[in-house]
């Protein structure tokens, strides 16, 4: 697997490119997956998917955040594929900005939104009114107690593990093997940290047990690959996040 980043403007989320490796189609092409298509990132990855030939078979989801779906339905009407997200999610996706800033309230066109989500959506050029569904969205399953489903989109196939506790349907994906492949962790775990627990969703007790019984279990040859902010690996986050430590 090849897996190629795309940053999005609004928030700083790292959207992922998870191509198969070697030619697969009749042209040379190569099937991917796309995941976390945060606000802005929709032509960015349509110039990646060109540049490499590449084929998105689905569109996958992290968590429901509107920070990491915002083009999904973009990307996913232009290459007619569906997305994938937790089922304990697929209420944000028709409340999204509800389910992130406490105390918004959805109205006519959503062109009130304000706070920190807001302010971000229009600087990049988003406009909160303008948000839309995908058509097509499927239910991931997910491994529990720390053994992963697997999810297969044409030549892309990942392992899937709940781990619930920034929001209550939030995911690990695995791509590859430990030693050269990596986990997907959205906001569940960043380099030196974890995600908050604290918006509309979140529980800090079964964040911990996600820590505990899911993360904690991820062998150390995984590189992580966040939601947002740089990459790391499970050895040294093992050894200096505070947060396993404590879990």
């Amino acid at each position: 697997m090849q897996i190629y980043t795309v940053v999005a403007p609004v928030f700083g989320t790292n959207c992922y490119v998870a191509a198969a490796d070697g030619p697969m189609g009749e042209q040379g092409d190569r099937d991917c997956v796309v995941v976390d298509a945060g606000a802005g990132v929709a032509p960015a990855v349509r110039d990646l998917l060109t540049d490499q030939r590449l084929v998105p078979r689905a569109v996958l989801a992290t968590h429901g955040h509107v920070d990491h779906t915002w083009d999904a339905a973009a990307l996913c009407a232009h290459y007619d594929v569906p997305m994938y997200l937790h089922a304990a999610d697929a209420y944000r996706l028709d409340d999204p900005f509800g389910t992130i800033e406490p105390g918004v309230t959805r109205g006519a066109g959503d062109s009130h939104v304000s706070g920190p989500l807001g302010q971000a959506l229009r600087a990049a050029g988003a406009r909160p009114e303008d948000y839309r569904v995908p058509t097509d969205v499927r239910a991931v399953d997910a491994g529990d107690g720390g053994e992963a489903a697997v999810l297969d989109t044409g030549a892309v196939r990942l392992g899937v593990l709940h781990a619930p506790g920034h929001t209550q349907g939030s995911v690990l994906y695995l791509v590859g093997r430990p030693g050269d492949g990596a986990v997907l962790t959205g906001d569940v775990l960043f380099a030196g940290t974890i995600g908050r627990t604290d918006l509309p969703g979140g529980d800090g007790a079964t964040m911990s047990r996600t820590l505990r019984d899911v993360v904690g279990r991820l062998d150390d040859g995984w590189m992580v690959l966040p939601g947002h902010g740089p990459a790391t690996d499970m050895r040294r986050e093992r050894r200096t996040n505070p947060f396993l430590a404590g879990a």
